[in-house]
């Protein structure tokens, strides 16, 4: 759901999302478009297992924090709900407990719930974002069954069903 009457500022979003009626729905604030995070059961099993891993990995590495859907971040002045982001200690020691991290996640992912129009386009905003900030991105297309890796400088590297998807510079072995 988007509430497009207009465009509106950093702020205005902020100030949104602290309203009473605003404390049980995630939100972002996408090209200056308000856009309510809707919940859906496949795409949260599918980020619960993508979490599950990291934060096997995370046991093993105490490396950083591994946040689900409910741990925004800001990122290149926006606001972003990731199904799940991974930020190392040396950029943020402690997360916030309120609000959105105000730093941008070294590891963000997106697990894609349509292949809508609408969708694909607030995608590519936030994957712009991601790149030009320095987050590596996976895209996950359960439909399509594979993950797209994405990383600054670097071409799209594609991991289907039967790959092996690892963590890269970010999270290595």
């Amino acid at each position: 759901m988007t509430l497009q009457e207009r465009y509106y500022t950093v702020a205005e979003f902020d100030d949104f999302v602290l309203l009473p009626e605003n404390e049980d729905k995630l939100w972002e604030f996408i090209g200056g478009e308000m856009v309510e995070v809707p919940s859906n059961p496949f795409v949260s099993k599918i980020a619960g297992l993508i979490l599950t891993y990291i934060n096997i990995y995370l046991f093993e590495h105490d490396v950083g924090h591994a946040t689900g859907e409910a741990g925004g971040y800001e990122v290149s002045g926006e606001r972003y709900a990731l199904d799940v982001a991974f930020i190392s200690y040396e950029k943020q020691p402690e997360l916030v407990k309120e609000g959105y991290n105000p730093n941008r996640p070294d590891l963000a992912v997106e697990v894609v719930s349509s292949d809508s129009k609408a969708e694909n386009e607030k995608l590519t905003i936030k994957l712009g974002n991601y790149l030009a900030a320095g987050t590596v991105v996976w895209i996950v297309r359960p439909e399509k069954k594979y993950v797209e890796v994405h990383q600054s400088g670097l071409p799209v590297h594609t991991v289907h069903v039967q790959g092996t998807l690892d963590g890269g510079h970010v999270l290595p072995d």
